[in-house]
């Protein structure tokens, strides 16, 4: 039984007989071209099959952790550990001097780090005044000033005279200073009452008494320490001159120079004072006695003390040798400095730095965390305070995430993305002039990846962070500490990366569609061309 009439006439590929076909040389060209330009597209789009993409996909952020994850190491340049300070302020509330996670590092003037970490993890509370003191500063001062008001002259003075000069640098606006000022009269007391009882057993033990002035010279050389004070306020380009960073700084000077273990920072009570004074002159002592020390010109001679010694070498024509002239010569330099300059100049060794590390747990609220000078048992100088700061690491998530997308660079992710995970890196900023301070603000994106990106291994849950940043330099107050600040905003949108490759079905459509589309375009394109060689030959046969 043969097919039926109707699907004879549905029949799509019709055979024509071989005869009636006839081949050409053009056409041979045609269809090599033909196979070529196949080949071609069947290598490419079977290529584009074997590869996968990586695309983002845009939603609504619908992250359920209850906190966002900083990770941080940054430099200030120029603040102390003992002042650095982190707080975390949020629309849920405010945490001051967070010290959980944070580790610091004191840094010198060469940035190189201290051997001892953590040092400065915490501040230590210390007491702030004696509370065995009753009397007011009224009361204590009835009876005569012991501790000495100095200026820029006196305390030159004082500096040149005095073995042992400890000093309070205050300004009459700080609270701490006010607390204190009362202890430190008593302590002015309590030395002076101390010499004196010296200078009275003497004189029980002498045929004759002292005369008034002998009575005044023995006091002073039987004054183990002079207890004096200095108005930051009224003396303004002295307490720049000598670095006087925070409010009470109580400095001792040993043979005209500051201590050099640095300023007293323990319990501000006379008994705690009075045994670091003589812990500080019984070390003192024994290095006098140390014939090394005792022996030609040693780092406590005070500027006058060279000028006479460098002068007496001249006339005795004695040989100075090149490095004691260079080391003249720096003292006088660092003296000069001081004492002329109402503006001082920028010496490394007198700013030490701090690194700060470590990493913050910040709900997932609008706000910011900051890097500010603040002192529990200071007042900090608001014009003194430099926040200079060089960022090494940002980066928000966890610490799994971070690592892993770093060890994924310029793979699967685009370049682009990589340098929005962590922008900041490596930046410096510094403040030319007093009362400035750079803030940032910090647009965070939540990333989600999908396992063919990160590994299988990876925990789809544990989001990376995107980061948009703005840095702007912020004026301040003359009254207000200025602080490095970090405003960090999230965003409403999260962004999806996930690795997409083409279905199998659709490599077979583009392979019909690039064959078929092939030979027919071509046909086309010969039976154009045939058209038009028919043309051109009868016309030529016309003419």
């Amino acid at each position: 039984m043969g097919p039926r009439p109707w699907m004879r006439n549905l029949d799509m590929y019709r055979r024509v007989p071989v005869d009636i076909l006839e081949g050409s040389k053009r056409g041979s060209y045609i269809s090599l071209i033909a196979l070529g330009l196949i080949f071609v597209l069947f290598f490419m789009e079977t290529f584009d099959f074997m590869s996968t993409k990586t695309v983002v996909d845009l939603a609504l952020d619908k992250s359920t952790e209850p906190t966002l994850r900083v990770e941080f190491n940054i430099t200030m340049m120029d603040l102390r550990c003992e002042f650095a300070t982190i707080d975390v302020v949020s629309v849920l509330g405010n945490t001051q001097n967070v010290s959980q996670n944070i580790r610091k590092w004191s840094i010198d003037a060469d940035g190189v780090r201290d051997l001892y970490s953590n040092r400065n993890k915490n501040q230590i509370d210390i007491e702030m005044k004696d509370e065995a003191v009753s009397e007011t500063l009224e009361e204590l001062h009835k009876d005569g000033e012991d501790a000495i008001s100095l200026d820029t002259k006196t305390l030159q003075f004082a500096r040149n005279e005095n073995e042992y000069l400890f000093v309070d640098f205050f300004a009459s606006w700080c609270s701490h200073c006010i607390a204190l000022a009362p202890t430190w009269e008593t302590l002015a007391e309590v030395m002076s009452a101390g010499a004196e009882a010296k200078v009275l057993a003497l004189n029980d033990e002498r045929e004759h008494k002292y005369t008034a002035e002998e009575y005044e010279e023995a006091m002073k050389v039987e004054l183990p320490v002079m207890i004096a004070k200095v108005d930051c306020v009224t003396n303004h380009n002295l307490c720049n001159s000598h670095q006087i960073v925070a409010y009470p700084t109580l400095r001792l000077f040993v043979d005209g120079e500051p201590y050099v273990k640095g300023d007293y920072r323990g319990h501000r009570t006379v008994l705690e004072m009075a045994k670091f004074l003589m812990a500080v002159e019984e070390d003192h002592k024994k290095e006098s006695e140390d014939p090394l020390k005792v022996a030609g010109v040693t780092e406590r001679l005070k500027m006058g003390e060279v000028h006479r010694v460098e002068q007496a070498q001249l006339k005795n024509n004695m040989t100075v040798s090149e490095e004691e002239i260079k080391w003249t010569e720096g003292i006088l330099s660092q003296r000069h400095r001081m004492y002329h300059n109402t503006r001082p100049e920028w010496h490394a060794e007198d700013h030490p730095g701090c690194t700060i590390s470590g990493s913050l747990n910040l709900n997932r609220v609008p706000g910011n965390f900051h890097i500010q000078a603040r002192s529990k048992s200071h007042n900090l100088v608001a014009h003194m305070t430099n926040v200079s700061h060089e960022i090494h690491r940002l980066a928000f998530g966890e610490t799994e995430t971070i690592a892993k997308l770093d060890m994924h660079r310029n793979k699967r992710l685009p370049e682009q993305f990589h340098r929005t995970i962590n922008p900041m890196d490596g930046n410096v900023y510094v403040t030319k002039e007093v009362h400035q301070a750079h803030h940032h603000y910090l647009k965070v994106v939540t990333t989600r990846f999908d396992k063919k990106i990160l590994g299988r291994a990876w925990k789809q849950n544990s989001p990376g962070y995107q980061v948009l940043g703005n840095s702007q330099l912020s004026y301040y107050r003359n009254d207000t500490v200025p602080e490095a600040k970090f405003t960090i905003d999230l965003s409403p949108i999260s962004a999806s990366y996930r690795v997409k490759s083409r279905p199998w079905y659709d490599y077979l459509t583009s392979l019909m569609a690039i064959i078929g589309g092939t030979f027919t375009v071509v046909g086309m394109l010969e039976g154009g061309l045939r058209q038009l060689s028919s043309k051109t030959h009868a016309h030529a046969h016309h003419v």
